[in-house]
């Protein structure tokens, strides 16, 4: 299947997902990410914040994980112009605002450069046994990890399996270190 087919299916099979599965689901995605080997080294960590309309995973629950474990938030705000992200602390202040694409964002605060980043949370639609990923197709994480630090861990999430079939890669594609479902960690390195 080609990307463009890849991310018609699981927009329609996240679509068709109740709203007491995706919750479900996300807590058990949520329970999975403790099993990974990322919390005593590593400090910032982004988070992206679900798109709901979209039926994205849940990521609140994560979000308390990380609070509890006394982590750095970093959540950001997309630049359309640039097709980049500029990111910031999430803090008791931060005020978020949807765009218009229903992504919630911070409307300021204090920004983060990309290269501190020690984990990054990736959405997407689909991926596969070898790590890359199929996301929403403008670019933005792909471009995003490039700025990250050699080492930052990447972590996808996602209410489906990998698929069988191999992702087609291109030059441009950054794969992921893991995938955390709610059955399983798939560990790509």
């Amino acid at each position: 299947m080609t990307k463009k087919e890849l991310r018609l299916k699981y927009k329609i099979l996240r679509e068709a997902l109740p709203l007491t599965e995706i919750e479900d689901k996300s807590i058990d995605i949520a329970n999975n990410v403790l099993d990974l080997d990322i919390w005593k080294k590593n400090t910032y960590f982004h988070l992206y914040l679900t798109m709901e309309e979209q039926h994205e995973v849940q990521t609140s629950h994560i979000l308390n994980i990380l609070a509890g474990k006394d982590k750095e938030v970093i959540v950001s705000r997309s630049d359309f112009e640039h097709f980049k992200m500029i990111h910031y602390l999430l803090t008791d202040n931060t005020k978020l605002k949807k765009n218009l694409y229903g992504i919630p964002e911070p409307i300021d605060g204090i920004e983060v450069p990309s290269q501190r980043i020690d984990v990054v949370f990736v959405p997407l639609l689909a991926f596969d046994e070898n790590g890359q990923r199929v996301g929403y197709g403008k670019g933005f994480y792909d471009r995003f990890l490039k700025e990250c630090k050699p080492d930052v861990i990447k972590i996808g999430l996602s209410f489906f399996e990998a698929e069988e079939e191999l992702i087609e890669v291109q030059d441009t594609d950054v794969p992921l270190d893991y995938c955390v479902t709610p059955t399983r960690v798939y560990r790509f390195k």
